[in-house]
């Protein structure tokens, strides 16, 4: 009789686990946050005021993710509804040097950044008299470094706390499970602060499985992925150059290594939401030589957050739904209604490579590329799903 197969360790991934994950748009005051809110959101806030603390409360949007296969499934099947996938967007006011120990509205804000899943940085890269610098000066990699010192300080904090919590339960004494497992947690909570002394974001540590539970307990800031959005003027923005961007990358590079830098000019978007339609906004793009950075900053979020897609297809609606990368069958079904999942029965399943090569459902099921999949089938990017269910109990 062989031997069994060591059963493969599930990797936990770092955040909340859900489909509703939240982005927070994060920099110093007046890098250009708010503009770039509204021009993602194509919101109209009104004119950001041009101090500190314009945005006290973080405004809330969902954006709609662009998706050419979306669009393509909605030409093939011509439905009487399409529901296209959106990520939500929170605008979340500006830090100051000093906001882990209360410093302006410190606390606040950086109990909204708590709040959210992942971060856009937003990076001031252009020079404007009219528009004051917090700091006095454009200086994009020591405001880099005030963020990320001000999140780690606040992380510290965090942790410390949390330890206290734990090591008091430790504290009991005797060989209960629950008093070995919190010493245990103790060890654990003690390497992060460690890492997090050192400079380090949580977020770029290579944690165990179980260390990733204990970060996931603590909501630490520095553990959320994060995207740096280097604010450009328009001109350098179109002729892609500017003096700081070398630094910038090395600067990440060192600091938070793998992460994404997408250069913007939030101006530049700005002034593209004052188009009505798409054909005026490609006609701009192509006079002046380049495209919005709108879309990819979009998408991009969405790949860091561990998030894809599946969709449902028919002649009443074409629907793309999120799910967290790595869901299986019965949890997607969930998705769309609760009892689909707890009276799955089987998954058919199309991949939208197929479809859209061999043009239709009859022609995808002739050349028998229609799979059926059961419970543990584990859904992948593009897939286009019909869920078969049992009665769903009265």
């Amino acid at each position: 009789m062989p031997p069994k197969k060591a059963a493969k360790e599930e990797k936990i991934l770092l955040g909340r686990p859900g489909n509703n994950l939240k982005s927070g748009i994060v920099g110093l005051a007046n890098v250009g946050k708010s503009t770039f809110f509204q021009a993602i959101t194509k919101s109209q806030l009104g004119t950001p005021a041009n101090y500190p603390f314009a945005t006290i409360d973080p405004e809330e949007a969902r954006v709609i993710v662009p998706s050419p296969r979306f669009e393509w499934l909605c030409d093939a099947y011509k439905p009487v509804s399409k529901v296209p996938a959106n990520i939500t967007v929170f605008d979340i006011a500006g830090l100051t040097k000093g906001a882990s120990t209360g410093a302006g509205l410190g606390n606040a804000f950086l109990s909204h950044i708590r709040a959210v899943d992942a971060i856009y940085q937003v990076v001031r890269c252009f020079d404007d008299a009219e528009i004051i610098h917090v700091e006095g000066d454009v200086n994009p990699v020591r405001d880099l470094q005030i963020i990320l010192d001000e999140l780690r300080m606040k992380d510290i904090e965090f942790a410390q706390k949390y330890y206290e919590g734990v090591e008091k339960i430790a504290k009991r004494g005797g060989q209960s499970l629950e008093v070995k497992a919190k010493k245990e947690e103790m060890a654990i909570v003690e390497k992060i602060i460690k890492y997090l002394e050192d400079g380090k974001r949580v977020a770029k540590g290579d944690w165990s499985s179980k260390e990733v539970e204990v970060i996931n307990a603590m909501l630490l800031l520095t553990a959320k992925p994060a995207i740096y959005l280097i604010n450009l003027s328009e001109r350098d923005y179109i002729r892609k150059k500017n003096k700081n961007l070398l630094a910038i990358k090395e600067w990440i590079d060192t600091n938070s290594p793998g992460d994404i830098i997408i250069p913007l000019s939030v101006s530049f978007e700005e002034r593209l939401t004052q188009f009505e339609t798409e054909e005026e906004i490609a006609e701009e793009c192509r006079r002046v030589g380049a495209q919005s950075a709108l879309p990819k900053i979009i998408t991009t979020m969405r790949s860091a957050l561990n998030l894809i897609s599946f969709f449902t297809c028919g002649p009443d609606e074409v629907r793309e739904w999120t799910i967290r990368k790595g869901t299986k069958a019965p949890q997607a079904a969930g998705v769309i209604h609760t009892d689909l999942m707890n009276t799955f029965i089987l998954a058919q399943v199309t991949k939208y490579e197929d479809l859209k090569e061999l043009g239709d459902d009859n022609a995808v099921k002739a050349a028998g590329k229609l799979m059926q999949k059961g419970k543990e089938y584990v859904v992948e990017d593009g897939d286009v799903i019909y869920f078969r269910a049992g009665a769903g109990k009265n």
